[in-house]
């Protein structure tokens, strides 16, 4: 069996979800750099011996600096499922995230408009009306507090690009190691952000699919307090 440089939390004829590193692009455009998705067409390619290019559906995407699950598609038919499932929200993802600051409220929601300044790169909260806004929806409940840091649980209703990066920094509360948008703390090449779980409806049988993923092995030391008292 082969061994790939990536945890594969489920595979079938028509996905495959895997376990991303922080650090690691979810998907080219362009360059030789590697990223996920490449390294994912040549585990298919040696696994099943392909003799051509293997197909493989991105429907979604992670920050570079983000972890956790990521889910793939094998077939066109199964991309265009997918996809229409992110598009209308009825993929449920949730993420949690570490923040500077002490998150009073037990829970709440955030809402936020949103605009892309593609010169910068950055994301920024913007008036209702600015041209280019997108609203951006978010519910969140707090799980542990220490030394000035909070784990939050997070699931957005809506899935604008670094959302839960900007919206959180925006309500006082940067995520740990993203110097992008305020943080203090650093993080190496990781903050403090993971796509825990998603849960779709299989793009062919139509039956609910949950896929979870561990926390990375960083967390684990970095955090080990808050994740000790944050569990149910």
């Amino acid at each position: 069996m082969i061994d790939p440089s990536f945890e594969i939390l489920y595979e079938d004829n028509h996905c495959l979800a895997v376990v991303k590193p922080s650090g690691v692009v979810s998907a080219h455009f362009q360059g030789e750099e590697q990223t996920l998705d490449r390294a994912v067409k040549a585990y298919l390619k040696e696994k099943y011996r392909k003799p051509g290019n293997v197909f493989l559906g991105v429907v979604h995407r992670l920050d570079r600096p983000v972890s956790g699950v990521l889910l793939f598609a094998r077939t066109s038919k199964a991309a265009a499922r997918l996809s229409e499932q992110f598009r209308d929200g009825s993929i449920e993802k949730v993420y949690w995230a570490i923040v500077e600051g002490d998150v009073n409220r037990t829970a709440g929601t955030l809402e936020d408009w949103l605009r892309k300044d593609e010169k910068r790169g950055r994301v920024e909260v913007v008036e209702p009306g600015d041209r280019g806004a997108r609203q951006a929806l978010l519910h969140y409940h707090r799980r542990a507090a220490h030394g000035g840091l909070t784990w939050l649980e997070v699931r957005p209703q809506t899935g604008r690009t670094h959302q839960l990066r900007v919206q959180l920094a925006h309500h006082g509360h940067p995520i740990y190691g993203d110097a992008k948008y305020g943080a203090i703390h650093t993080f190496g090449r990781a903050i403090g952000l993971h796509a825990r779980s998603l849960t779709f409806l299989h793009p062919i049988r139509n039956e609910p699919i949950a896929l979870t993923a561990e926390v990375p092995r960083g967390w684990r030391g970095r955090f080990a307090y808050l994740l000790r008292e944050g569990q149910p």
